[in-house]
C-alpha cells in the first residue's frame, strides 16, 4: 500500500470462506450490521455482479463523510479498495479469507486512511485501530449469523 500507517486485524469467523466472500461483498447489506455506515450503494458494477464502485456515507458522531471506493477481487479468497471520490483524502485496504477448516475461516483486513486533517499521531493511530478491530468483529458478527442462517448439507440417507 502506498499510504502510511497501514492497520491490520485478523479474527478467526465461524464461517467457511465463501460465506465470508458473500459477506463482506454485499454492499447494501452493510447498513444493517455495520454500526458506524448510515448508507451504501452500489454504483457500479462487474459484469460478474460484484460491486465495483461503492458509496458510503459513515456516521462520525459530529458529522457525516462521504466517500466512494473501487474494488477488485480474487474470488473468494481476497478483495482490495482505493478511495476515488469523497471527504476523506485516501483509503487503501484489503481483506483476505483463509480456509481454517470446514467452516472456520481467518479474516484479516488491511488499511490505511489519509482523512486530510491533523490529528495527532498517536490518538489518530488509537482511532484508526478501534475502528478497524470493530469493523471486523461486526463482519464475524455479521458472516457467523449468515452462516448459522444457511440450510444444512444432510448426508444422504444409507439403505
Amino acid at each position: 500500500m502506498a499510504l502510511s500507517g497501514e492497520q491490520q486485524f485478523s479474527t478467526e469467523v465461524h464461517a467457511s470462506v465463501a460465506v465470508c466472500f458473500t459477506t463482506v461483498t454485499q454492499f447494501e447489506n452493510y447498513p444493517q450490521w455495520f454500526s458506524s455506515i448510515e448508507h451504501a450503494a452500489v454504483l457500479e458494477r462487474y459484469a460478474d455482479g460484484l460491486g465495483k464502485v461503492v458509496e458510503y456515507r459513515i456516521d462520525m458522531k459530529l458529522k457525516s463523510i462521504r466517500y466512494v471506493l473501487e474494488y477488485t477481487y480474487d474470488k473468494p479468497m481476497h478483495l482490495s479498495w482505493r478511495s476515488v471520490d469523497g471527504d476523506v483524502e485516501a483509503i487503501e485496504g484489503a481483506y483476505e479469507f483463509e480456509k481454517l477448516g470446514a467452516a472456520r475461516s481467518r479474516a484479516t483486513c488491511r488499511q490505511a486512511v489519509s482523512i486530510g486533517f491533523w490529528v495527532p499521531g498517536p490518538i489518530r493511530k488509537m482511532l484508526e485501530a478501534q475502528a478497524l478491530k470493530q469493523s471486523v468483529l461486526e463482519f464475524k458478527t455479521a458472516a457467523e449469523a449468515t452462516m448459522a442462517a444457511a440450510p444444512r448439507r444432510r448426508a444422504p440417507k444409507r439403505s
